[in-house]
């Protein structure tokens, strides 16, 4: 499994993306227009960011539509064991009968027999799902969590683990692969990974009525899960999973059900977005450093979103009316402010807002236009006349930029450019500010109260002084926290997991073409026998569906494991990033943009079929409209979840990287990266700017004034970096080292994983034993042959060697 496997197809297929499907004629200019008018109207999208939807939404999405007679099937095989022994409802035992009643249960799982050990385990599905005996979703929500615990509390997930274990080294794997074709049915004796989700997701997710007994148990079994099953984490075992299944060994694992849990257990084990910035705040007290200028998180709820930019059909009829005379007053209208930070000045008089909306200044736009393919100008149509509001009203908005400008590494190089202009030579440091001029003194001083130090340089620097004197410092202390302990699982296979899980990206594309030869990720969607035209049509938005929930998963996963590590170790994730890199993730992320992401946001699904509405409620029948109509959201969660989890993870990759940045030019990533600027949800954008900003410098004078509305937005949205070019900077002589830049960087991480992780190499700096008496005192370990031969080791090795004893009196 190389990474090589992965790049031809991606990369080609993006360059066909952009060269061979170039414009043709009018119809393709129909389809933006209408395309353009669909987000014109679009209204800002209500979305809330963060770690999961909400836990409904969760569970449901761990079940296809495909498997819903199974939900009959779970409940029948706990209804024929349960009534044997009982002749009440479950929910009437009380607390004691229901234990006693799981450890029979329990003992019944040991049993040899896989057909009965399968429909034990059947039955203890439908005890987490306890729908039978509930009326409404609310109830079925509680029992299911009462259950949870108390199968947690029993013992149920270590027996499973198990279990699971088992399975996954069955022989039934060798038959699977011989199977022409994998369906659902292939995959039902591993029904214990849905009991596990809906553990984990369960006992994760906390709720204000807890008792104190489950805060116990959650904690608990945070701490089972992190550190070992078999002296490993358990997310180990699931990466194992998704290796075989990539790797063609095992084709019948449900992958989804597997990317679902491993995501929710990082989750669990590691911790979400919020953890993760009281960790860092946390870090950096123990670092003394000062305190973070803002909380990201609050920062971007607190943004909205700015108007989608106009189609290249909008924009040549705009041309062509100004060419027959009949310009209107106002051509092009200024874009909505960005966010609530940045309203127009409420003091400001109207002879200043006429002179912003003089027509001359927006036609300039137009004429320095080249190429009206890449046009992108910011505009909407003209907006209702806003509501008379009083002046009191309009003062209430906040001024200045939503983010605190940071500076990191301008200092060093304003002083050395200052320097040698004034003065004609360097010095090397930041202090010494002798014979320069006080303007020089005053910019040193605003640079120095905004600069800002990571804790990434921290652990760097301390690096870089354990390389140079592993004896003077001595062994590094190393906290065993869970990313610690996940990341030293992962390193000996971690190319192997990075790549299997951007096969399965690769797969679940919306923008992937179906292959002879690549992986099969519907293997647990499929149905095992033909269907009707109406199941077809269900089955086509179930198969979409399930390639969401996949993409969503694997763009969490690589996020939560990419911001971990760079908190635990900045080499740590700088390997992981590298592998990402390696293994073309930067242009398989704008492979996936290259689509229309508006439909892709705005998909549908058929709610009534959702867990658990469809075991509560009676199934209305399902026609072919109701089927197109799908539900009445405004967009799906998921899909702009995963989104911008990509934004996210292809901003981590290129971040501050010359030679990546260059890849996201040669890859023609601006134009992509433009129609994502459609979707109108403030984070989102901000993700996109923030791409779009790293480049901008190396698009060219041209692509700047061409694109005045997007600069103007990056400036309004994105963080301003003192001193920092971007807007105006033109670098083209810079060699663009690729191989250069990247083999440095793993130099440095291998310098680290060498120094950190190989305990052999650390026998060199042990100290040495000088006395004579504890050395001889050893006992050697010899071969059993050795006394045989000990007459000629001694003639061989001792006597006939001759030794200069006046050498060895000598003084070197």
């Amino acid at each position: 499994m190389q990474a090589e496997d992965m790049e031809v197809p991606i990369i080609n297929n993006l360059i066909d993306n952009g060269d061979r499907q170039k414009p043709k004629g009018k119809d393709v200019f129909k389809d933006q227009q209408k395309e353009s008018e669909s987000s014109m109207e679009s209204p800002n999208l209500e979305f809330e960011y963060g770690d999961t939807d909400t836990l409904t939404a969760e569970l449901s999405e761990l079940y296809s539509y495909t498997e819903e007679p199974e939900f009959a099937l779970n409940r029948d095989y706990f209804e024929e064991d349960f009534r044997t022994h009982r002749g009440r409802r479950w929910i009437e035992l009380t607390v004691e009968e229901q234990r006693a009643y799981v450890m029979r249960l329990l003992d019944a799982l040991e049993v040899t027999d896989r057909d009965k050990r399968l429909k034990v385990a059947r039955a203890i599905l439908y005890l987490a799902q306890v729908f039978d005996e509930c009326d409404t979703e609310v109830d079925v929500l509680h029992w299911s969590r009462h259950n949870v615990f108390l199968l947690y509390d029993m013992g149920i997930f270590t027996a499973l683990l198990e279990l699971l274990s088992m399975e996954i080294n069955n022989q039934a794997c060798s038959s699977a692969v011989r199977k022409p074709a994998i369906s659902l049915a292939d995959s039902t004796e591993l029904v214990l990974l849905s009991i596990m989700y809906l553990m984990v997701e369960t006992i994760r997710v906390q709720t204000e009525d807890d008792r104190p007994e489950w805060r116990t148990a959650r904690e608990a079994f945070k701490n089972e899960l992190s550190p070992l099953y078999n002296g490993e984490p358990f997310a180990l075992l699931l990466f194992t999973m998704v290796t075989k299944f990539c790797s063609m060994n095992a084709p019948h694992f449900p992958m989804k059900k597997v990317l679902l849990l491993l995501w929710k257990t990082i989750l669990f084990t590691l911790g979400g977005f919020e953890e993760l910035q009281e960790m860092k705040v946390r870090g950096r007290e123990r670092l003394n450093l000062p305190p973070l200028p803002e909380d990201s998180i609050k920062v971007v709820r607190a943004m909205r979103a700015a108007s989608p930019p106009a189609s290249a059909m909008e924009l040549i009829e705009q041309q062509q009316q100004q060419k027959r005379g009949r310009r209107s007053r106002r051509p092009l209208v200024k874009q909505d402010s960005l966010d609530t930070y940045n309203e127009r000045d409420p003091f400001k008089n109207d002879d200043a807002r006429d002179e912003e909306e003089d027509p001359e200044d927006t036609d300039s736009g137009i004429e320095g236009e080249v190429d009206p393919m890449d046009r992108d100008v910011i505009i909407q149509p003209p907006p209702p006349p806003p509501p008379l509001r009083p002046p009191t009203e309009r003062v209430n908005f906040p001024k200045g930029l939503p983010w605190a400008p940071k500076v990191e590494k301008d200092i060093e190089h304003f002083l050395e450019t200052s320097r040698n202009k004034f003065i004609g030579f360097t010095l090397g440091d930041i202090e010494t500010l002798v014979g320069l001029p006080r303007p020089i003194h005053e910019s040193v001083k605003t640079l120095k109260q905004h600069k800002y130090v990571s804790i990434a340089e921290v652990q760097i620097k301390r690096e870089d002084e354990l390389q140079q004197c592993p004896l003077t410092l001595g062994e590094e202390e190393v906290e065993e926290t869970s990313a610690e302990m996940l990341y030293l699982g992962m390193l000996p296979n971690l190319s192997q997991y990075v790549i299997a899980l951007l096969k399965l990206l690769l797969a679940a594309a919306p923008t992937s073409k179906a292959k002879t030869d690549s992986i099969n990720i519907l293997a647990d969607v499929l149905p095992e026998e033909m269907i009707t035209v109406l199941q077809s049509m269900k089955l086509g938005i179930d198969v979409n569906r399930h390639k969401e929930i996949i993409v969503k998963a694997i763009s969490a996963l690589l996020l939560l494991l990419l911001k971990h590590y760079k908190l635990n170790h900045i080499y740590q994730f700088e390997i992981v990033s590298q592998h990402l890199v390696f293994a073309n993730c930067i242009p398989l992320i704008l492979k996936f943009f290259n689509q229309n992401i508006m439909s892709y946001i705005s998909a549908k699904n058929i709610c009534v079929l959702d867990f658990p509405h469809c075991v509560v409620h009676e199934m209305p029948e399902l026609t072919a409209e109701s089927l197109e109509a799908g539900d009445s959201n405004q967009f799906c969660w998921r899909n702009l979840f995963s989104c911008i989890n990509l934004l996210r993870i292809l901003n981590k990759l290129t971040k501050w990287k010359h030679s990546r940045t260059m890849m996201l030019v040669v890859f023609k990533s601006a134009p992509i990266l433009k129609r994502a600027l459609k979707v109108k949800q403030a984070m989102m954008q901000l993700y996109v700017l923030k791409l779009l900003k790293i480049q901008t410098k190396y698009l060219g004078r041209q692509w700047r004034k061409s694109n005045m509305k997007t600069m103007s937005a990056i400036y309004q949205k994105v963080r301003h970096r003192l001193n920092d070019d971007w807007a105006y900077g033109n670098i083209d002589a810079r060699p663009w080292d690729f191989q250069a830049e990247e083999c440095a960087l793993r130099e440095s991480i291998e310098k680290f994983n060498s120094r950190r992780y190989d305990r052999s190499r650390n026998g060199e700096f042990a100290p040495v034993d000088n006395c004579l008496q504890s050395v001889l005192g050893q006992r050697v370990d010899l071969p059993e042959d050795f006394h045989y031969s000990y007459e000629m080791w001694l003639e061989r090795e001792v006597f006939s060697q001759p030794i200069q004893w006046e050498g060895l009196l000598q003084n070197p």
